[in-house]
């Protein structure tokens, strides 16, 4: 049977989201049906090529029969639910979570998106506190042990910029634990593991195995893990060093696409281009080949493009 064939047999699902009926295929989430919807939800952790974790539970709707917020991301439709994504309780986790994550978390670079939904929700960054920025080396710190707070300031995930090679660099003061870049490590799409989650609760962090140095851990370049960072904590080093000069301006940067030349996979590139230089390589999240995935040519192998030294 064709996947089109396929496709118009599966049977839809009616539910109710903010008092409108929505149909949508059996097996979709509450996320799928608010999208059909045109409803604006919040996502930190999700992304349509990752397997959903539910941790950044800003996506959390409330769906009547269930005691708590559900996270919208990861909880299938059922036939005759009732979702409401705008209730004050609603409103308030999303904020809660929100300033908890601004307070501790640099969210500068993050998207656009994140900042609108800041705005939106009235979030306050300094609720908890002016934040402290002591540049303290987490993977340091004596694990299971809480610090008493002074009740002034409120405590931050600030730590020295992981800088160990040419390709790119590691900004943990800036990572909110979307649990992304292990996703796309892992089975999701590298199937490396070279990270994952170390520490337990405010000492959590993404590390390598032993806290490794990158270039001796597992890890293969990909690079894939810098396709789907939300806010900047993982960044080419190209980007990094124009922006600690000033220099990285996006507003003057084309977007090319193309096909990668190493090999005959068909990857696609976007090509990102400023002052007539490539300053950095993704890729298209919808492209059936990749996914927004490439390995480590595709993804930094583009210097020879741009060598200019005389023969």
């Amino acid at each position: 049977m064709s996947d089109a064939v396929e496709k118009q047999t599966i049977p839809l699902v009616e539910v109710t989201i903010d008092d409108a009926v929505v149909r949508v295929p059996e097996g979709s989430t509450l996320l799928d049906a608010c999208r059909v919807q045109g409803v604006d939800t919040p996502t930190l952790c999700y992304l349509d090529t990752l397997t959903p974790v539910n941790v950044c539970r800003v996506c959390v709707v409330e769906l009547e029969g269930s005691r708590t917020l559900v996270p919208s991301c990861s909880r299938k439709v059922h036939p005759g639910a009732v979702v409401h994504t705008n209730t004050p309780r609603v409103r308030h986790s999303r904020k809660l979570v929100l300033e908890l994550l601004a307070s501790s978390v640099d969210l500068s670079l993050a998207s656009g998106d994140v900042k609108r939904w800041m705005t939106d929700y009235e979030v306050d960054a300094a609720k908890f506190g002016l934040s402290d920025v002591s540049h303290a080396d987490r993977d340091s710190r004596s694990p299971g042990h809480h610090h008493v707070p002074d009740g002034m300031t409120a405590e931050t995930v600030e730590q020295p910029v992981k800088i160990h090679d040419e390709m790119y660099v590691r900004d943990y003061s800036k990572c909110i634990l979307c649990y992304k870049c292990v996703e796309a490590c892992g089975e999701d799409a590298q199937n490396t593991f070279a990270i994952a989650v170390a520490g337990r609760g405010f000492d959590a962090r993404i590390s390598t195995e032993f806290d490794q140095r990158l270039d001796d851990s597992a890890c293969v370049y990909c690079g894939n893990c810098i396709g789907v960072c939300p806010t900047g904590a993982l960044m080419f080093k190209s980007e990094h060093d124009r922006r600690a000069t000033g220099e990285w301006d996006e507003s003057k940067q084309d977007v090319t696409r193309t096909v990668c030349p190493y090999c005959g996979v068909g990857c696609n590139l976007e090509l990102h281009v400023q002052d007539n230089e490539i300053v950095k390589v993704m890729s298209p999240m919808d492209h059936s080949v990749t996914q927004g995935h490439l390995c480590i040519k595709g993804r930094f192998g583009w210097q020879f493009v741009q060598n200019r030294e005389e023969p």
